[in-house]
């Protein structure tokens, strides 16, 4: 995981990698060069900075000009530390800000979290936040439109841009491959986001929305990287394979998909948990 930059476990700001405290980097075999010749520059207009992480001002597919606007960024990233193997956290209490970026990476705005809505490493390594301002107030005072997460799995080969809100900083490759299991110290992700070996994260990008450069949609949060070569420890991932085969890809970075996560948010952007389609972990019932 890409260590927060106040000494987290794996150095989400200031890591060498993809994101907060689990660190990403990018490694592997090139995809196929994607479709550029219609896409618009990626720019920071949506991205935020958080104290230790970097992160996005995001909406879903259906969410409407009045509802309560929606911060994404890592489960490790979380101001309470790193969820436990299998814990997830929801609707906990939160004054957490944020600084809201332009599109030039100057300050927007100052936006302020009333809770966190949904928070996990377990399968992913995902935060979101809800906050005490509307889309609409936002983009009254600010100028500011959020991001719209995809809703369908991003595609093998596809040029992306990493943001980072922290370090005011892009990265560009592409989609690399996907993984079945990405395992770091105590935590397993699946179906991770394998980046081309241009992208190279650093601590502090962690949370970082991965835009699809064509669509301009986020489509995964950066969130780590291998970077000594170790094989499933803390800031070095390893793959694991179907069969259970594993692999280490050292300078390698990943990320989250977050395509699963629209379908678990309703009618003015509440959680839903039991929705039908959401996939997303559950808290474990006592």
């Amino acid at each position: 995981m890409k260590k927060p930059l106040v000494g987290a476990l794996f150095a989400a700001v200031a890591l060498v990698g993809a994101g907060a405290v689990p660190a990403a980097s990018a490694t592997a075999q090139d995809a196929a060069p994607a479709k550029q010749s219609k896409a618009k520059a990626v720019d920071f207009a949506g991205t935020v900075a958080l104290s230790n992480c970097s992160g996005s001002l995001i909406r879903m597919p259906d969410s409407q000009p009045g509802d309560p606007a929606l911060v994404m960024s890592n489960g490790h990233c979380l101001e309470s530390g790193f969820p436990g193997p299998g814990e997830v956290v929801v609707d906990q209490p939160s004054s957490r800000t944020f600084t809201l970026l332009n599109a030039d990476a100057s300050d927007a705005a100052t936006l302020k979290a009333t809770k966190v809505a949904y928070g996990t490493m377990t399968d992913t390594d995902v935060s979101v936040y809800e906050l005490d301002s509307t889309y609409q107030e936002i983009e009254d005072e600010s100028g500011i439109k959020a991001l719209e997460l995809a809703d369908q799995h991003p595609e093998q080969g596809k040029a992306i841009t990493v943001v980072s809100g922290y370090w005011k900083k892009t990265y560009s490759c592409s989609v690399d491959g996907f993984v079945h299991e990405l395992r770091e110290g105590d935590w397993t992700w699946k179906d991770s986001v394998r980046y081309t070996p241009e992208c190279q994260t650093i601590g502090g990008t962690s949370g970082s929305p991965v835009v699809d450069d064509e669509s301009g949609k986020v489509v995964a949060v950066n969130n780590t990287g291998n970077e000594d070569g170790e094989e499933c420890t803390d800031n070095n991932p390893c793959e694991v394979d179907e069969n259970g085969n594993v692999t280490v890809h050292k300078g390698t970075n990943y990320a989250q998909e977050t395509y699963n996560i629209p379908a678990c948010f309703g009618e003015g952007n509440k959680l839903d948990l039991a929705a039908e389609g959401c996939t997303l972990p559950k808290p474990t019932r006592r």
